[in-house]
């Protein structure tokens, strides 16, 4: 929660007026490279979102996160409805591995049932352009897709872009502030 690229979101979404609870799945905490097993981080998921209403209990609640962090909130949001949110947002969701394109992590996803926000890099290597394109599609009004340009899966941009690495940041903070602003509903309806 501590990693650059997520405290400098953190801030520019502050400074839009949009506050934001980080916090650190369990293995991160041990200094472990191994990712917790989904129940664990799903289970981190689901504290965090608790803790957020128990700090500001009339809150306009978005879950999600970066990479690893939007795919176990996804996971979890489909599993069991996070309890007070609005809508789920996905900061690089990692579709799949770095070279083997599949579409086995999106299967989840159609059990969602609230607004998602898919922010991707068009040089995202964990989720190829036709195939997020595709998923984003096959969910309907429910999911936007906001693709940068010339990113990768970190959102860096190269020099010959035009743009740099704090520019494509504040445009995904906008992005972010604009979309949660639209008119949805109170919270996630119930799953059928």
């Amino acid at each position: 929660m501590q990693h650059s690229f997520m405290a400098a979101l953190s801030a520019a979404l502050a400074e839009r007026g949009v506050a934001t609870l980080r916090f650190q799945f369990p293995y991160m905490e041990r200094g472990s490279r191994r990712t917790d097993p989904p129940p664990i981080a799903h289970a981190a998921v689901r504290a965090a979102c608790a803790r957020a209403l128990d700090l500001m209990p009339n809150a306009t609640l978005f879950a999600g996160g970066k990479s690893f962090g939007g795919r176990m909130t996804s996971q979890a949001q489909a599993e069991l409805r996070l309890n007070g949110v609005r809508g789920l947002i996905f900061v690089g969701f990692p579709l799949h591995p770095a070279g083997k394109p599949s579409l086995d992590r999106a299967q989840h996803l159609s059990n969602i049932h609230c607004p998602m926000l898919f922010l991707q890099g068009t040089r995202d290597d964990l989720a190829d352009l036709e195939l997020i394109s595709d998923v984003v599609m096959h969910l309907g009004d429910r999911a936007t897709l906001k693709l940068f340009e010339d990113a990768d899966h970190s959102f860096h941009v190269r020099a010959r872009s035009g743009r740099t690495d704090a520019q494509v940041l504040s445009s995904l903070a906008d992005g972010m502030v604009d979309w949660m602003h639209m008119d949805w509903p109170t919270t996630c309806p119930v799953q059928p």
